[in-house]
């Protein structure tokens, strides 16, 4: 038992620190940007600092655990707690959130509201990541809806009253699902209500009971993920918001979904998973194939980006239904790769949108030449996106790929269809990829516009892009060191089915 709450400090830090924003003298922006940075500077040396002190990756169990009773009318407590399922998401989160809000540095419009915004949903995102109670994971997990609402009403592009309000719709929609199914499954869970996460884990339902309970986790996780068809708002919030907003979004806000289906639908629900998976398996066939195809026809830079993460939260599909090791292994690492590539991929097309002030690729061009340095980078991170072997994308879906083929789930037919779909869906991605490279750098439109004048990206942005190239390269070469956090973990989710 941990007596240290460091798992408290951390979640809360963030939203109380943001809070004094508000408080600081009115010295212009640059108080306010550095110290926001600070304070998440703070949060990720702490919370590396407490994982390496206390983390052990050989256990299964929940670590630094802390209980206390909040609310004892119907046993709602502060209950936290990590395992090899969790900390890689809130390191991913830690790391991200200090890029972006290095990323906003030149918001200047209300930027205190800005930047407590960015920390509320930081202390949301770690919050739900570290929850043990289902009551308090639902609250965590609304905690971070509003302040991404209200960055893309007031900071996003002109359409972005539109895309706000789309955006909350679908989320909060999925949300009272959500919350159906944790009333649900802490009544009818145990002989007594119950929100402890510890306590649901491995209790018997009747099945028609369990498959109701599954739905519904379900359709919260698959607006959030997303699943096809309920994918739409992403496009068009990428599209309008400001692409520090994208960066987290793209890095942590769909693993959510992917952490909910495995941490919940998993590991609560075995017997009604193993009953959906094939379904899970052909919706993620289909959803890399779809998003795939439609992101060539889209115009919008950043649209066409979203739609590349819709395809790619396709193989994560792919190796939750999979119930192997290797598919499942992939699926964390898919996490921790994608958030590090779809966040890159926003930040350098924003970047180039506040050079050149056009976001419609057939109207780009010939960027290549006055911007080599931002050329280089989206050329580096669109190979990381299309899984070049030697980068953390390809070891992600290489493992997916393989718990497909090796599980014992599936008869050989069907094994063979989705490899089928699977490898249309690969030949797909570099297409869309590599044209859009090549309709932004490459040709002569922006490059003959007389009196042009381009500014390459300078050290913040240089730096920004570098720290997460390394990690992506990193991981390439060496997954075992984010895979040695997991392996137990899946081992104990998977320990519950037939197969594995």
């Amino acid at each position: 038992m941990n007596y240290f709450p460091w798992l408290t400090i951390i979640v809360i830090l963030p939203i109380f620190a943001g809070s004094l924003i508000f408080f600081l003298p009115h010295r212009g922006n640059k108080v306010l940007r550095w110290f926001t940075i600070c304070i998440c500077l703070l949060e990720l040396l702490l919370t590396t600092y407490a994982f390496c002190s206390h983390f052990q990756a050989d256990d299964p169990l929940t670590q630094m655990a802390e209980d206390s009773k909040w609310i004892s009318f119907f046993d709602f407590h502060w209950r936290l707690g990590i395992d090899g399922l969790s900390i890689g998401p809130i390191l991913l989160t830690g790391f991200m959130t200090t890029l972006a809000t290095l990323a906003a540095w030149p918001v200047t419009k209300e930027s205190r509201l800005f930047h407590f915004l960015i920390l509320a949903m930081y202390s949301g995102q770690i919050g739900s990541f570290s929850s043990r109670d289902l009551l308090l994971f639902f609250i965590m997990w609304e905690l971070e809806l509003i302040p991404v609402y209200l960055l893309l009403s007031m900071w996003g592009g002109k359409k972005r009253l539109y895309s706000a309000t789309k955006f909350i719709l679908y989320t909060a929609g999925g949300s009272i699902f959500l919350l159906m199914g944790v009333l649900g499954i802490s009544l009818y869970g145990s002989n007594e209500p119950t929100f402890n996460f510890e306590r649901l884990v491995n209790q018997s339902y009747p099945v028609a009971l369990e498959i109701i309970f599954y739905i519904g986790f379900l359709i919260a996780f698959a607006v959030k993920l997303p699943i096809i068809p309920l994918h739409t708002w992403l496009p068009d919030t990428h599209g309008e918001a400001h692409y520090s907003t994208c960066m987290l979004l793209a890095g942590i806000l769909l693993k959510m979904g992917a952490y909910g289906l495995v941490r919940i639908n998993m590991e609560l629900l075995p017997h009604a998973h193993s009953i959906f998976s094939p379904w899970l398996m052909i919706m993620g066939t289909i959803q890399i194939i779809y998003a795939a195809s439609t992101s060539p026809g889209q115009r919008n830079l950043k649209k066409r980006i979203a739609y590349s993460s819709v395809s790619h939260m396709g193989f994560i599909l792919l190796g939750i239904s999979s119930i192997t090791d290797a598919g499942l292994n992939g699926v964390f690492l898919q996490i921790i790769s994608h958030g590090f590539i779809g966040a890159a991929l926003f930040f350098l097309a924003g970047t180039s949108y506040d050079r050149i002030r056009i976001v419609y690729l057939d109207e780009m061009g010939g960027i290549a030449i006055p911007m080599p340095k931002i050329f280089t980078l989206f050329s580096s991170f669109s190979m990381a996106s299309l899984a070049l072997p030697g980068m953390s994308g390809f070891i992600a879906e290489f493992l997916v790929f393989f718990g497909i083929i090796t599980s014992q789930k599936y008869l050989l037919i069907p094994k063979i269809l989705i490899t089928f779909g699977i490898a249309i869906g690969i030949i797909l991605t570099p297409i869309y990829s590599l044209s859009m490279s090549r309709q932004m750098f490459y040709g002569y439109k922006l490059f003959n516009i007389p009196n042009s004048s381009f500014l390459d990206s300078g050290p913040r942005e240089l730096f920004i892009s570098i720290s997460i190239f390394l990690p992506v390269i990193g991981i390439g070469i060496y997954p075992d060191f984010v895979l040695s956090l997991s392996v137990e973990k899946v081992e104990a989710i998977l320990s519950n089915y037939f197969y594995g």
